[in-house]
């Protein structure tokens, strides 16, 4: 088979989404009617991208794996350019190969499971867009690629965080996951540009091979933002609050993106960026850290916790802790073998969940002895060791603060120089208010039909107000009215840049741009 048709891959679900999408807008393909047409075009996408998979897995057992695979060059502007292509090494073949089973099986698994939903397109398009963002994000031959898929798999999460969107519950934990995740996104940013930068490119083998002509603080920056990211998008400590919120959406999501894959998708990335951890023993050793720290906090969590699919959270996060903690120790194979038997394993368990709290009839096992008498432990690990609380100080709160700062400011100044509430552009609102005023309307002149004759007229009525209000009132006592108004929005402005996290966010915007 040419390798060309391999780099199709994460194609056919990313089209089944885009045609689930398009049939509901047109009104095709909804309700129960339209249940079996979707189906059909998601399954039928995903087992493509499985085949496809399979039959590159079999050239790789033939002929060895196809490796580097450009198809040619998606960006290129000046010294940048950015390759659209894959690569199937043989880390990558695993993971697509279990990608696109998890994917197919979910996709199988939610037919009945979602039966007469109201929602059962929008989650059949968000799951097709899913299966399309990870295989393109383990299979991505550049940074650049991968974060396309690393973004496209965040979209799909909040959708179906949010899938019950008339629940206020569930939009808030939608809302907290997005951005929880952007902090991550923001590490992934810093670490390409600084790629292209510092390296000169953004492909996998050429980060990996350039990183030793770096200086250790180029190292470190690089790594640095890479490390954010895959820490954020695998919940590891401190970010671990985001994903319980996330169980919000339908079991069958719960388990592709939390149980099984996107959880993983942190971890595949420290499994690429091995050759920089090994560079990197400081930064590697906060990993190890890091991944133990999350193990023990699923570890705690889950002796607490009260329903099923807070406790196998849990007890993924504890695992997914652990396999972190290998990529800091640089055991990247262990990591690699751990990463898939769980994600099969917790996949299994996840889709399961329904059917277990039927056949399970008794309670919840108690908390262990040992647990229960150190009371500040188990507070503790009842309340998530607070991370919840930590990431609204630092995520939540912020970013709400900044919207209504934002509101503020629309309010105070936008409004007032466009003449809100009222309707139609700020020059003509400035001229009914003098008309208000003065009791009479302000001599208005027709240039004629058209465009450009109203163009003319507008003009006539602004140059008029000017006249008015600036020149003949008091010998420019208008005009120094204008400026005292001027000078309040300024000073609202500054009023609201003064806060002290706008202070931080412009420090630390010069030294981006310092570095």
């Amino acid at each position: 088979m040419p390798e060309a048709l391999f780099t199709l891959i994460p194609l056919p679900p990313l089209l089944a989404a885009l045609w689930i999408a398009l049939g509901f807008a047109l009104g095709r393909d909804r309700g129960e009617a339209g249940e079996r047409g979707t189906a059909r075009v998601a399954l039928s996408a995903a087992g493509l991208s499985l085949l496809l998979v399979l039959a590159a897995d079999v050239q790789a057992l033939l002929l060895g794996p196809p490796g580097q695979i450009e198809a040619g060059t998606w960006l290129a502007s000046g010294g940048v350019r950015v390759a659209l292509g894959l690569r199937l090494d043989a880390f990558g073949l695993v993971m697509a190969t279990l990608v696109a089973l998890i994917g197919l099986v979910t996709l199988r698994f939610s037919v009945h499971y979602l039966h007469r939903e109201p929602g059962f397109q929008r989650f059949f398009l968000g799951m097709s867009l899913f299966t399309s963002a990870m295989l393109l994000i383990v299979t991505a031959g550049n940074a650049v690629l991968t974060f396309v898929g690393w973004e496209l798999a965040g979209v799909s999460s909040y959708l179906l965080i949010g899938y019950a969107y008339e629940r206020p519950r569930a939009t808030d934990n939608a809302n907290r996951a997005f951005l929880t995740n952007r902090i991550g996104d923001a590490g992934f940013l810093l670490a390409i540009a600084l790629c292209f930068a510092w390296v000169g490119g953004v492909e996998w083998p050429q980060i990996t091979e350039g990183a030793t002509d770096l200086s250790a603080l180029q190292l470190g920056l690089i790594l640095f933002g890479f490390l954010l990211a895959a820490l954020a998008k695998s919940a590891q400590v401190p970010f671990s609050a985001w994903i319980l919120r996330a169980l919000e959406g339908p079991t069958p999501s719960s388990a592709a993106f939390y149980g099984s894959l996107m959880v993983h998708a942190g971890v595949y990335l420290l499994i690429r960026l091995a050759p920089l951890l090994e560079l990197a023993p400081a930064l590697a050793a906060l990993v190890a850290l890091l991944g133990l720290a999350t193990a023990l906090y699923g570890w705690l969590g889950a002796l607490t916790a009260a329903e099923t699919k807070g406790s196998l959270m849990y007890a993924t996060l504890a695992q997914v802790g652990l396999m972190v903690l290998w990529c800091g120790l640089g055991w990247t194979e262990l990591a690699a073998w751990h990463l898939v038997v769980h994600a099969l394993w917790r996949a299994y368990h996840f889709l399961h969940a329904p059917a277990l709290m039927h056949w399970v009839p008794r309670p919840a096992r108690p908390v262990p002895a040992w647990l229960a008498r150190r009371r500040w432990l188990y507070t503790a690990a009842l309340n998530g060791f607070w991370l919840d609380a930590v990431g609204d100080a630092l995520a939540l709160r912020p970013a709400r603060q900044l919207a209504r700062d934002v509101e503020s400011f629309e309010e105070r100044v936008v409004h007032r120089l466009v003449g809100l509430p009222e309707q139609g552009s700020g020059v003509h609102s400035l001229a009914r208010w003098e008309e208000a005023r003065l009791g009479r309307a302000a001599p208005r002149h027709r240039y004629g039909p058209g465009v450009l004759g109203a163009l003319m007229d507008s003009l006539s009525t602004a140059l008029h107000w000017f006249e008015q209000r600036m020149v003949l009132q008091s010998g420019g006592g208008g005009l120094r009215r204008m400026v005292r108004v001027l000078g309040g929005y300024l000073q609202e402005v500054e009023a609201l840049l003064s806060q002290p996290r706008y202070l931080v966010l412009l420090i630390l915007a010069t030294l981006v741009v310092i570095l």
